[in-house]
This record gives structure tokens, C-alpha cells and sequence, in this order.
């Protein structure tokens, strides 16, 4: 979730303490969007009309719509997590980790179709990402009410030595008792990290902290800085902080660097605001709501929220019954200094143009090819990692469609990258048929010469309702050969399948959804995240619980396919630290290149047909038998090429094929 509308609940605790004296959590809502143009993103053959239009509302009992993959799944949350905000997932064996506003859990998934719990561990800290390298878990922090005891009576004091805002870690070589076993404050705090695995260093790992929040005082953590770096050369603005974390003694780890990757940025052009965002703006300040700017975009302060914060102004001065018009000019009067205090003033330049962005989102990081994918508010950055504690950002992009880069894809081999945009930070509904398909999308660029070309955008192609949070959120390549595939989250959109392929022409091939949370007010819910592991699919769903999905063969994906990306198994997962996928040699591998190049036309029916028989005839011999007759299979192939129009999948086959003859058996 968001930069907007995730981390305000949190922040607003102690930033309306310190601006009103009262204790109050606050969330905002973004206003509607502008028109959309046709609908794109579609496969030909998809259904028609979509399945998922005019879904049943409800929590556990809404309207399930799917197509080309099934529910394997769908577990509630725990007791001590009901009604608690589900966050990210990380992986390690047969568990999956699921991070809460309220801490984490740990679900044994090895069973797939009856997920159970390991163990739910109460630790409050907004948003609780998680990530996971052998026996550690590392978790952020970065809501003022977060603890350093896990305790769940807050922090009220604006300073306190009792607050947690950075990582914390945790040992879990003992799944059932977690314990924790170090923190790294940070000035900002920490609203996603990424763990860094450097292949050349086996002794340390790396963690790279985006915090999004306003700079705590140096009074509560000595050194945080909050003027801009042009006036304290060591402001906590425009910087990542970099985690060294020893192995061997987890409780030694420390900030090693602070890299400012955001020099020198100015701020990009935005698409503002559309006639309907307008129009509603308008029409709430005719009712009197509240309007408030966020980053330079103005929103309007939901009813509830306004309403607790106006009861709590009653109660600091000792008055009954409903708020007075005085109560509503003191609040309209403080918000300005409340909004400013929880994500800090920015930094201005009056003698030039605006600054760019002063914090990543997330940052997803690619060792195997030395590069990272920041996603980074305004702008997109791509940065050399080779030097883990020292990343450089190369190259940056921006897009006036997009309205905040939330995170980052690569496709296997390093040629490609897909930011999404989540425009209206996750709370609100951002896939209506009124809202442009450019907005709240994935952009997907080629990488060539150290640089990012922009190719196009992929958005869920069906209508959502006003009340559904909706719009492009986590999601993880899919271990398809030969293919970029990729599963994705939507919020109340749902989990989407779609192939990337063709940079230019994204289109989606699976899909599962449920109707709206509620039938008569937006409730946020949905799925956060959605990432494949070791053959299912894995969801953390919001307000529901996990769910786990399997897909199923189609017109678009074959069984073989389906069955080579099942042969990829993880001993762990961190999606934002994305890993060079590897398909060992297999039969299902051979296979699925055939079934590509079938669909392609990229050799003959009957070669193809022949193609087919000798791997069947190959696959029942054994010893010698077998790598004679695969080897003079890859010969043959590796001739084929030569007069394919698919020539690089040819040899792909050609190259699996002499890896099964390779293979000892």
C-alpha cells in the first residue's frame, strides 16, 4: 500500500498529539479520477462479458470470479491478527511470512490446500515488510506508535527512548519461538527495505531502507537532520540508508552508508488532477469536508476521520456533545502542520525549479546482473549494486501518467524492467471504467547501454467498481522458459496473470477476483501482494487471510509450461531481491519450448509432431540409449534453427534437449 494512505494511520498518532494533544489515528481519500480511454491489456479469447463484473460483496462469502487458474485456498487470519492490515510476504522452505500492522505470521504452505499456522507473532509497527536469509527475518518499522518491546499500548510522547522506527530482526531458526534479537533505527523509519544478498561477500547481507516518513528528532535519535541537504550537508532528505548486517552476530548490524541516489532530480511533470477528481473536490468543499494537501495533491479528509479527530478536539477541552464550528476551524487551521510534521516540510529551491523525490518506495535489486530497480516517488532510477553498500543510480525516468513509482520487475535476463504506479496510494478505487488505463498502470521499459526506454503499459483491462480499492501493486515474475510472465496484485482488482513478453503488447492470461468488501462504503481490502513460489501462487490478502492459487493450462499456457516453472524450487524467497532464475534439465522443459514454438509457427506441424515423438521415445529409453538418442535430437535442432522464424527458441530447445542427453540419470 501506499505512500498516502498506509503509513498515515500510524504517523497521524503522534503528529495530532504534538500538533493538538489528542491521540487519533487518520487515514486519507484520494478523490476520483478522469476518463478512460478503450480498454487494452485484453488476449484475444478472453471472456466475454468478464466474469468479474458484478461480483457478490462480502468478506468471506463475496463473489469469486476466475479464469485459467483456481483457489487452492483461502485461509483466515489468526486470532490475535482479525482486522489487522495484511502487509508483504517473504518465503524460506515450505513457510510462507506474512507481514501485519500488527506483526507477523508464519504459515506452513507445504500443503497448499490446507495452509496452517506456525506461528503469529504480535509485534505492532506499520507496515511490517519482511524479507528472510537463512535463520533471520528482518521486519520494518515505521509508524510513530511501533515499540522496540512490541508492546501494544503505542508511544504517546512526541520524543521517547521506547519507540521503534527502522528494522528489527528477528531469529527464527526456531519457527514456533522467534526471537528478536536486534533493531537498526533510522530517521525516517522504514516503509519497505530490501535485502541484498552480495554473491561475493558470504559473511554479511545488505539492507536497504526506504523510509517515506517526516525526520524524527535528533532528540529521539541523535543525528536526524531534517533541513535540506543545501542547508545541512547531513540531512536525513534525499538518502537511502544502507544496513550491514554480520551474519554471525545479527545484533551488530549498522548503517554503513546513506547514499544520496537523488541528486540533481528535479520534480517531474504529474497529470494533476482530472475534470472528475475536480468535481468531486468541488462538490466535497461545498458540504464543508475537509481538504487537505499531500505532496501537492489535494484529497479530501474521509467523514470518519474528520469526525474522531473533531470528538478528540472536544475532549481536549474538557467539552460534551457534538464538535463546534470553532472545533472545525481549529482543526481546518492545524492540518497543514499535521500533514507537514507527519511526512515532513519539503525542501524548496526558490530560486529554481522544484526538487525531485527525497525517498524510494521500494527498490527491487537483481545481484545476478548488477543492477537494481528503484522505485522512487516521482521517478524511476535504474542503479549499479555492485558495490552493495555503495549503490549509483544510472539512469532515471519519468512519466507524467504516473503519479507515484511504487515498485520494480526485471525480466530474467536483465533486458527489461516494469515499474507499477500506484496512483491514489492504495486506498481508493483506481480501475473504474472513468479512470484513464495510463494511470495506476505498470510501465515496462528495455534496458540497453545503461539506459530505459520506455515500450508501454499493462493496467487489469476490466472495470471496477467505485467501491473497490484498486490499482497496478506487488506482484513477481512467474518461472515460465522462454517467456516473461508475470502475477500481479490489484488490491480489490484482484490477482492478475499476464504476459510481458512483447514489452509493446502486454496482455493478461489468467485472473482471480472477488467482489467489493462491502456493498454500500469503501472498506480497504484485497490483495497486497501475489507471488509465485515453488509451483502455487501466494497471496496476502488484506483483510481476509492468505490465499493460495494454482494455475491451470490454456490456450495461453501450456501444462509443459506450467509443469517446467514447477521444476524452479526456491530454499527462499525475497521478491525485492529478485533471483536469476535456473531451470534444471526436464523433460516438462524440453516440452514447454515445443509448445511455444507451435503457437509462434515457429517450425512445421510435422516437425514439431517429430519433435514430440523423439522426446516421448527418448524419455522411456534409459543409460545409453537415452543420450544417444537426445543428442542426435539437440543436432538435428540446432539445424532447424538455421530456417526457423523462431530461431533463438529453437536453439533454446536445442539447448534443453542436450542438457536431458547431459543429465546423469
Amino acid at each position: 500500500m501506499s505512500h498516502l494512505y498506509k503509513p498515515l494511520r500510524a504517523r497521524a498518532r503522534s503528529a495530532i498529539a504534538a500538533m493538538l494533544k489528542i491521540s487519533v489515528a487518520v487515514g486519507l481519500s484520494v478523490a476520483a479520477a478522469g476518463a478512460q480511454s478503450e480498454q487494452s491489456n485484453r488476449a484475444p479469447g478472453a471472456p466475454n462479458p468478464d466474469p468479474r463484473i458484478g461480483l457478490k460483496s462480502g468478506v468471506y462469502d463475496a463473489g469469486q470470479a476466475a479464469w485459467n487458474m483456481t483457489l487452492m485456498s483461502a485461509t483466515p487470519p489468526s486470532a490475535k491478527f482479525v482486522g489487522s492490515t495484511n502487509s508483504d510476504l517473504a518465503f524460506t522452505g515450505h513457510f510462507a511470512i506474512q507481514g501485519n500492522y500488527d506483526g507477523y505470521q508464519i504459515w506452513d504452505i507445504s500443503n497448499p490446500s490446507k495452509v496452517t499456522l506456525k506461528e503469529a507473532y504480535f509485534c505492532p509497527a506499520s507496515q511490517s515488510d519482511v524479507s528472510v536469509y537463512k535463520n533471520l527475518l528482518f521486519v520494518s518499522g515505521e509508524g510513530t506508535s511501533g515499540r522496540l518491546d512490541c508492546g501494544a499500548e503505542g508511544v504517546k510522547d512526541t520524543v521517547s527512548a521506547a519507540r521503534l522506527r527502522g528494522i528489527r530482526i528477528f531469529d527464527i531458526a526456531d519457527m514456533s519461538a522467534p526471537k528478536y534479537v536486534g533493531n537498526v533505527q533510522t530517521c525516517r523509519g522504514s516503509h519497505t527495505h530490501t535485502l541484498l544478498v552480495d554473491p561475493n561477500d558470504k559473511a554479511n547481507v545488505y539492507v536497504y531502507v526506504s523510509g517515506s516518513a517526516g525526520v524524527r528528532s535528533p532528540n529521539e535519535l541523535p543525528g536526524c537532520v531534517k533541513a535540506a541537504p543545501d542547508q545541512d550537508p547531513n540531512s536525513a532528505l534525499f538518502r537511502i540508508e544502507v544496513i550491514k548486517v554480520p551474519l554471525a552476530h545479527p545484533e551488530k548490524a549498522a548503517i554503513v552508508s546513506s547514499p544520496r541516489i537523488f541528486n540533481n532530480l528535479v520534480a517531474p511533470p504529474t497529470h494533476g488532477a482530472s475534470a472528475a477528481d475536480v468535481a468531486e473536490l468541488d462538490a466535497a468543499r461545498a458540504k464543508g469536508a475537509f481538504i487537505v494537501d499531500v505532496m501537492g495533491e489535494q484529497m479530501v479528509l474521509p467523514n470518519n476521520f474528520a469526525d474522531h479527530m473533531l470528538d478528540s478536539l472536544v475532549k481536549v477541552r474538557n467539552g460534551t456533545g457534538a464538535a463546534t464550528a470553532a472545533d472545525s476551524a481549529t482543526l481546518r487551521d492545524a492540518l497543514p502542520g499535521i500533514l507537514a510534521k507527519m511526512f515532513g516540510a519539503s525542501p524548496s529551491n526558490s530560486k529554481g525549479p522544484r526538487p525531485g523525490p527525497t525517498q524510494c518506495h521500494d527498490i527491487t535489486v537483481y545481484p545476478a546482473i548488477g543492477y537494481a530497480g528503484g522505485a522512487c516517488e516521482g521517478y524511476g532510477f535504474l542503479l549499479d549494486i555492485r558495490d552493495p553498500a555503495h549503490p549509483v543510480r544510472i539512469d532515471a525516468v519519468s512519466d507524467s501518467n504516473f503519479s507515484y513509482w511504487h515498485s520494480a520487475t526485471f525480466n530474467n535476463d536483465g533486458t527489461k524492467v516494469l515499474f507499477s504506479d500506484e496512483w491514489g496510494g492504495g486506498g481508493q478505487a483506481k480501475c473504474r471504467a472513468s479512470d484513464p488505463r495510463d494511470w495506476g498502470a505498470d510501465a515496462i521499459f528495455t534496458l540497453a547501454d545503461k539506459k530505459m526506454h520506455f515500450q508501454g503499459y499493462y493496467k487489469l483491462p476490466v472495470a471496477q467498481t467505485s467501491l473497490e480499492n484498486c490499482v497496478a501493486h506487488n506482484g513477481s515474475l512467474i518461472p515460465i522458459p522462454g517467456r516473461d510472465v508475470m502475477v500481479q496484485s490489484w488490491y480489490q482488482g484482484g490477482v492478475s496473470v499476464f504476459d510481458w513478453t512483447d514489452p509493446k503488447d502486454a496482455h493478461e492470461i489468467a485472473f482471480f477476483d472477488r467482489g467489493p468488501m462491502d456493498s454500500t462504503r469503501m472498506v480497504t481490502g484485497g490483495t497486497w501482494s501475489a507471488y509465485w513460489y515453488n509451483g502455487a501462487i501466494v497471496s496476502s490478502e488484506i483483510g481476509r487471510g492468505l490465499d493460495v492459487f494454482e494455475l491451470q493450462p490454456s490456450q495461453y499456457l501450456s501444462q509443459n509450461e506450467i509443469d517446467a516453472a514447477k521444476t524452479v524450487q526456491y530454499d527462499y524467497l525475497n521478491v525485492q531481491g529478485q533471483p536469476k532464475i535456473v531451470w534444471p534439465a526436464s523433460f516438462a522443459l524440453a516440452r514447454a519450448y515445443v509448445d511455444q514454438l507451435e503457437r509462434s509457427n515457429g517450425l512445421s506441424a510435422d516437425r514439431i509432431s517429430s519433435v514430440r515423438s523423439g522426446l516421448t521415445s527418448a524419455e522411456s529409453a534409459t543409460g545409453a540409449q537415452r543420450r544417444t538418442a537426445l543428442t542426435k535430437l539437440a543436432t538435428q535442432l540446432k539445424g532447424d534453427a538455421s530456417s526457423s522464424s523462431d530461431a533463438s527458441k529453437v536453439n533454446m530447445l536445442a539447448g534443453a534437449v542436450g542438457r536431458l542427453a547431459a543429465a546423469p540419470r
